[in-house]
Formats: structure tokens, sequence, C-alpha cells
């Protein structure tokens, strides 16, 4: 299953026994570096401390009852409610998400705030009912398997259907109900592979695939997955949003993998923790306001410290690499112990940033531009120079900065893993001249003598950058397509609206994302986006609703002139396909391939 399909808070079903969800989180997440659950209450008990603490009683003394390492409960609260969470054995998740809802349920129904049916039992009768559950759910022989595999250091790698050990082109699978003894495991035939962990707000896909073409270009075959799928040497083995836990185990387990690369989204992160234990480099690009309101995460500080959960896997060799121009993000890495400790490799747009001159000094890695004009990665006390900014295509001539921030951060990665610096250059200095490099993010097509720009411009930041770009193209007009899920709260939508409205675009079509109302009745979104867009002063004969995406973008594209600029983020993979096989049928030349390198 792809790691997007399940329901975000915002529409989800009728809440049961006094929770809105309960879950395991299987990896290292946001509390512990090891496995947790966690539950957010609901309710008027679900703010009242006296419950809070009466849950937390309850899950110590059951935990230590149970012979549990201690459970740690923490109360974390927010605007939009509290999440409770506590430590559990890997083994017995399944146990710990019963006895923590249990708890709650005790806990809530002493403070009167509603009744619970009494089925699950209390005291010591559930204490040994959890007991023998946690028994059933153990599995025989997977302690061993994985004391085996610590002794070796082999990762391994755990759901509800399979244990894998090993990665990638030393992993072997096993389905859970028929595991080997240890005796049985091909130990010699198994090993690790490098693996990298890339989260942020912004520029995560372009950063991933950027890292697997360098890993390639040094004739490793790199296991990617993002939110387009999962792809092994460049083929495509699954569709869909793979940012998250399904996709990181997919790449691990594959058999040609020689280098992991792994897009880790912040939805993945919250509702499961991480896929792995261990990675050599973790980067995060960037922080923005985005998704704010669900499982806790209520500004930007939280967001950031949920991104960075990504440092509890970085190994003691290994590097967490930071983007020093987002103080938020710096901020969090200098308040979270876990981030603090790594150890850490800067980039930047400035190579005289005080923050990367200072890590220079003292024999630390960064990447950044040199006098306004050149890329360059300092790594291991040298110096090397990727290329002119304006000569990369990715940047188209300098405007996309955004990118030139992506480029850093890629290549500070990929040398850190290990790849040559002349491979680095060679492969930032072409990436992005064809629409395979990276498809759906800033892909520049001609069309009837316009300029057709298609990203995936999700948010407000996002979405600002991009026309900046299409801006700084000098267009004779500027046209527009815009759309948002609906998990996202009325004023990120309308923070949308707004922000396309400052680019005073001459025609903006306003389309409906059927496939991602998530709660939200049809028509609700482009409602708000247009009733913004009046209020910023777009005028109502340059606004048109089309609720279908691709007839929306269609009709941008039907009304395009020589001159324009005309901005396409489209969010369904199928209508991008089918509109770029439109744009390379209709490229000059009849060059099915053509795309603007500049």
């Amino acid at each position: 299953m792809a790691d997007g399909e399940e329901v975000a808070v915002h529409g989800a079903p009728e809440p049961r026994l006094g929770f809105i969800d309960s879950r395991r989180l299987m990896g290292p997440n946001r509390y512990f570096a090891e496995p947790a659950v966690t539950l957010m209450p609901l309710g008027a008990a679900a703010c009242d401390r006296k419950a809070q603490d009466a849950w937390a009683a309850r899950v110590g003394s059951a935990a230590a009852a149970l012979g549990w390492p201690d459970a740690a409960p923490i109360i974390e609260a927010s605007a939009s409610g509290s999440r409770l969470a506590f430590r559990a054995p890997r083994d017995a998740l399944l146990t710990a998400t019963e006895l923590c809802e249990w708890a709650w349920e005790q806990a809530a129904t002493e403070e009167g705030d509603y009744p619970f049916d009494r089925a699950h039992g209390v005291g010591a009768d559930f204490i040994a009912v959890l007991a023998e559950r946690a028994r059933a759910e153990r599995l025989e022989g997977l302690a061993a398997l994985r004391a085996a595999a610590a002794a070796r250091a082999l990762p391994i790698f755990e759901d509800d259907e399979e244990i894998s050990i090993g990665a990638g082109s030393g992993s072997r699978s096993w389905p859970r109900g028929s595991l080997p003894s240890v005796e049985e495991v091909p130990w010699g035939a198994l090993n690790d592979v490098p693996t990298a962990l890339v989260a942020g707000s912004n520029g995560k896909t372009t950063t991933v695939r950027l890292i697997a073409a360098m890993a390639a270009a040094s004739e490793l075959v790199p296991g990617l997955c993002s939110t387009e799928g999962v792809f092994v040497g460049g083929r495509a083995t699954a569709l869909g949003d793979y940012s998250g836990p399904a996709g990181a185990r997919a790449v691990l387990r594959h058999p040609e993998v020689r280098v992991a690369v792994l897009e880790t989204a912040r939805g993945g992160i919250l509702r499961r923790g991480l896929a792995v234990e261990r990675a050599d480099v973790a980067v995060v690009t960037n922080i923005q306001a985005d998704h704010l309101g669900e499982y806790g995460v209520e500004s930007a500080e939280d967001l950031a410290e949920t991104k960075l959960v990504v440092a509890r896997a970085v190994c003691r060799s290994g590097t967490l690499v930071l983007n020093a121009d987002d103080s938020t993000l710096m901020a969090a890495a200098v308040r979270l112990p876990h981030a603090a400790a790594a150890h850490q490799a800067l980039f930047a747009l400035d190579h005289a940033h005080p923050s990367l001159a200072a890590l220079r000094a003292r024999g630390g890695s960064t990447c950044a531009v040199r006098h306004g004009t050149t890329l360059v990665v300092h790594h291991g006390g040298e110096e090397y120079s990727l290329g002119e900014i304006a000569s990369l295509p990715l940047t188209m001539q300098g405007a996309a900065r955004y990118n030139v921030a992506n480029l850093a951060a890629a290549a500070l990665v990929a040398t850190l893993l290990g790849v040559a610096p002349g491979v680095v250059a060679a492969t930032v200095q072409r990436f992005g001249a064809l629409p395979t490099d990276n498809p759906g993010r800033l892909e520049r097509w001609r069309y009837r003598g316009a300029l057709v720009i298609v990203d995936y411009a999700h948010n407000p930041d996002g979405l600002g950058q991009l026309l900046s770009v299409a801006r700084a193209q000098c267009p004779l007009r500027l046209t527009l397509l815009l759309g948002q899920a609906g998990n996202r709260d009325d004023e990120a939508i309308a923070e949308l609206a707004r922000t396309a409205a400052r680019f005073t675009p001459d025609r903006v079509v306003i389309k409906e994302l059927s496939l991602m109302l998530r709660g939200r009745a049809a028509g609700e979104v482009p409602a708000l986006i247009e009733r913004v867009l009046r209020e910023a002063g777009i005028e109502a004969d340059r606004i048109t609703s089309e609720p279908d995406e691709e007839r929306a973008a269609r009709i941008l594209l039907d009304s395009a002139r020589p001159g324009d600029v005309i901005v396409l983020p489209i969010h369904t993979r199928a209508v991008r396909e089918r509109l770029t096989r439109t744009l390379a049928e209709a490229a000059p030349n009849g060059d099915s391939n053509h795309i603007l390198a500049q």
C-alpha cells in the first residue's frame, strides 16, 4: 500500500471510545528513539491534567506489572488537543495500544467525562489479559534473530507481513509466520547498503532524484522512494506516494539496490515513525508552515522537531545535513539533543555564511555559492567547484534560487556518501535538461510560443518561489492553475490564494482535487480560493473555475499566446503524464523530447 493512502485527521471517521486515533510508532519517532504508541484523546477530559496524570500513572504501573522497560509516558498539549505517548516493546506494540486505550478510558471515566463499556476489564484481571495478548503477539525466534543481526551490524526491517535482514542487494526476507532459525539464515550473503534520508517541507523529491542520479553516475544501483513512487536503477517498481515507511522498506528489500535514498515525509514520521534505525546521512531541506494542526503539529517549530526525527537514525560515523539559511530549522537542531549531538554538515546560498565558515574552520563539510556565481563543495579540507550557477539547468539561469539550495543539499549528501566530486559536478551540470530527469518539478516546455512550467508547488512558499521564477521570465501574460487538497485548514488555503494574488496573474483557473477532498465538501476549497483571490484584488473576469484538474489545465493551454508564461501546478500523476504528452507532441521541430534547458 502506498504511504499516502491513509485518510488524514481532517474528515476522519467518527471517533470511538473517547479518542480520535490510536497508533503504533514502529521506529524512531518524535517522542523516542525506540518504538512507541500514541493516542489522541477526545472530550473534556482530553485537556484535564488530572485525567492525563491518571493515564500516565496507569500506563507506568501496568507496564511495570507486565515486565516491560520504563514506559516513560509523555503528555503533549497543543491547540488541537492533547497527544499521549509511551515507549513500548517492539514485540508488543498491538498490546501496548490496548493498554494505552484502556488507561485513557479509565482515567477519563474517573474524571466523570463519560461512561465506558467496561468489557475490557479492570485492575489485575486486565493486566493478565494484556500479558496473554503480549505472549500471543510475540513471534517465536524473532528476538534471537534481532540479536544475531545486531551482533553482525545488520539492519532488520519488520512490518505486519514480512521480516527482512540486511539491506538492498544484501537482504533476505521471510513471512512473519515462517521465520528461520538463526542457524538457517545465510549470514554470509547479507550486508547493509549506504542509506540517506531526505526530509523537509519543500524540495525533497528533487533532492532525492539528484542524489540517486549522482549515485548512478558512480555505477551504483540507486533505490529511491518519494511521493512519486519507488524507483530502482531508474525503473519504477511502484507508483504512488511512497514517502513513508512502506516506501523505505520496499527500497531496502529490493535485491538490486546498492545505495538507498529515502524521501521521508512528515506524515509517515507522525503516523508510524521511521522505518530505519540507521542511516549514513540525513538531510533536512527547509521548514515551511504546512500541514499544521495535524497529529499535534501546531507550529513551524513543531514541524522542525518532527522533520529532525531523521537525526535519531544517523549512525555515529554519519552526518546530519542542514540548511543554514533556515533559522527555524537551525534553532530546533540546537534545541534537540539528538540533532545537536550529531556530526553536522551545512549548506546555504552564500559560501561566506558565518555558520558555514565556522564549520569549515572546524574541519566540517559545506556546500554553497561562492561570490554569488559558483556552487562549491568543501569537504575533507578541499574545495571543489561544481559549476557556474547560471549554467546549471535546474536553476533557470539562477532564477530558481530554491533549486540552487536543492543542488547544494544533494551535492553535499552525495559527497558524504562517497561520490567523487567530479561525478557530482558532472551530474549537477546536466540534471534538469530533460523532462525525465525531474518529472513534475520545474518542467519547462514551449507550446504555441508560450513557456509552460509544470510543477508540484503545493504550499504557499513553494508556489511563491515558482511564481517568482515565472515572473523573472518577463511574460507578456502570466496565467496560473490553482488548487489545494482539503486537509489544509482555511487559513493555509487562503494564504495559498493570497500568494498567487501577489504575483498579479492575468488569468487564474481554479481546479478541484477530487481525490484529495479529505473530508471537505465538493466545491468548498475552490470557493474559498476564489473568494480570497477576489478580496486580494483579482478581478472576477480573470478567474475561471473548472473542477476537473486536466480540463482546467487545458483551458490555459488552449488560450496560450506567444510570450505567455503558463504555470501549471499539477498534483495528479496521470493528469501530468497526459498533459506532458500533449506538450511533447507540440514541441518545436517535432522533437518529442524538447525541453528548455535554460
